[in-house]
């Protein structure tokens, strides 16, 4: 995860956090890292993970059991809605930046789809197998 310096740190790790449940990455009912293990894995300070998870629990994507540990939600349904707000903040992202250097929504859309076609054809080599 790279740092933008434009924007708290916290803030950017929960987007990282959500981004990780979003992606299956962190499974629902899988244990979250503890505090120290992803403060050393992103090379930040231990208080500012806890505050990002903090903001991850109050968001519904992770529970803390006491004496457990933090795991992943097992609510499919709040890990779908956390999967539709990280895409509608991107797209909305998106569609500020292309508005703003004049692009129709055509225009957008047609680049869209080309840039989706290129990035399943980038992850796939030559004979066609899955290049993750």
């Amino acid at each position: 995860m790279q740092i933008d310096e434009s924007r708290p740190i916290w803030a950017q790790l929960v987007d990282e956090f959500r981004r990780r449940i979003a992606a299956g990455e962190w499974m629902p009912g899988a244990k979250v890292p503890s505090v120290r293990e992803l403060a050393l894995e992103l090379g930040v300070n231990p208080n500012t993970v806890q505050k990002a998870l903090g903001e991850v629990d109050r968001l519904g994507l992770t529970t803390t059991e006491r004496t457990a540990g933090r795991f992943v939600t097992r609510d499919e349904h709040a890990v779908a809605d956390g999967r539709a707000a990280l895409a509608a903040s991107t797209a909305d992202g998106f569609v500020a930046a292309a508005r703003g250097i004049g692009m129709t929504l055509a225009e957008a859309s047609d680049l869209l789809a080309l840039r989706w076609t290129q990035s399943e054809a980038d992850t796939h080599d030559i004979n066609g197998k899955d290049a993750r």
